[in-house]
């Protein structure tokens, strides 16, 4: 194992929060049962918003910075995880409370990790990473509701982001008319290439203020919140499902009991925190009836730790597309 290794770790010094690569040894992180040599991160919004302070995402600090990761099993002290094993792990406090996947070494608990399954190496975890996976969860938990191709097309908003990109390809794949909402109408080539087909803009959207809406769409996954998420309770249809992923255009939801009561419309929330078998089972999906067709198009970035700060701000300012890769080591 190495003796010293490299991370992006992040501090707040007064009222400022800056990130920067330091060399650190094993003992410096934060305690864990099973140490791995990690070969790959990914950027999400989240780590953009720990990373820059315009979040308030870490609890305590320094912290090495990362919300997942991805690499093989260096020491263990778990049965569960023998060394050589590749490992997967996601949140679970990862740059929040814990040290996280921006490091060539990182030490977590096993109820944290996951094995990488049949048709899934660390590389691809990556490109998933997150966004992959919150995207997976919401197709799931949209057909464990009932939702199916021919109730309608399904709206994916937020669309050319990690998470809005994997469920337009997973759910294109799956047999659903896919319709694209973005701000950003000069990337609808991409978000067709990857399987939807219709891109509507954001900036144009009338959304109306009636209670109920004409009937559109028969379900969602809404990676904006606010506006757009009460306009999508409006306007889903009968017994249609809308996933909520994410906030990033607000976190209130101004809407009335009328679409659940009258058309039986069903919110469902997406919390990537989920316990060790649906972890795994999803994992097992993405490598197998769930693995994106375009995932090479998906990511549009790959970079090492040393590239990580010129990344942040195009996840603060809306530009990222796709997912962006990070290659430790």
């Amino acid at each position: 194992m190495i003796a010293e290794f490299s991370a992006y770790r992040i501090h707040r010094d007064a009222d400022t929060v800056h990130g920067r690569l330091e060399t650190l040894r094993v003992d410096d992180l934060t305690p864990g049962g099973v140490v791995v040599r990690v070969e790959y991160s990914g950027i999400n919004y989240k780590d953009a918003l720990a990373a820059t302070g315009a979040g308030k995402i870490l609890r305590r600090y320094p912290l090495v910075g990362g919300i997942d990761l991805a690499g093989e099993v260096v020491e263990s002290a778990s049965p569960e995880f023998a060394i050589g094993e590749k490992v997967i792990a996601l949140s679970g406090g990862l740059s929040e409370t814990r040290d996280g996947g921006y490091a060539e070494i990182a030490r977590v608990e096993p109820d944290m990790l996951v094995r990488t399954p049949a048709g899934i190496d660390t590389r691809t975890a990556m490109a998933l990473g997150t966004a992959g996976f919150t995207a997976a969860l919401a197709v799931h938990r949209l057909e464990q509701n009932g939702q199916r191709p021919e109730q309608g097309p399904i709206l994916v908003s937020g669309a050319t982001g990690g998470v809005g990109s994997v469920a337009i390809d997973i759910l294109s794949a799956r047999g659903y008319d896919v319709v694209a909402l973005t701000g950003k109408m000069h990337h609808a080539p991409y978000l067709k290439s990857l399987g939807a087909t219709e891109v509507l803009d954001r900036n144009t959207l009338k959304m109306g203020d009636k209670p109920l809406e004409h009937a559109t769409w028969g379900g969602a996954v809404d990676n904006l919140g606010g506006a757009v998420l009460a306009w999508l309770t409006r306007t889903t249809r009968p017994w249609g499902n809308i996933a909520s992923v994410g906030l990033a255009a607000g976190h209130e939801l101004a809407t009335t009991v009328m679409p659940f009561i009258l058309r039986a419309v069903s919110l469902l929330g997406v919390n990537i925190e989920v316990d060790s078998a649906l972890r795994a089972t999803l994992w097992r999906r993405l490598g197998d009836e769930l693995r994106p067709r375009h995932l090479d198009a998906i990511v549009r970035r790959e970079v090492s730790l040393e590239g990580l700060p010129e990344c942040f701000g195009d996840y603060i300012d809306s530009r990222a597309v796709g997912r962006t890769l990070v290659k430790i080591g």
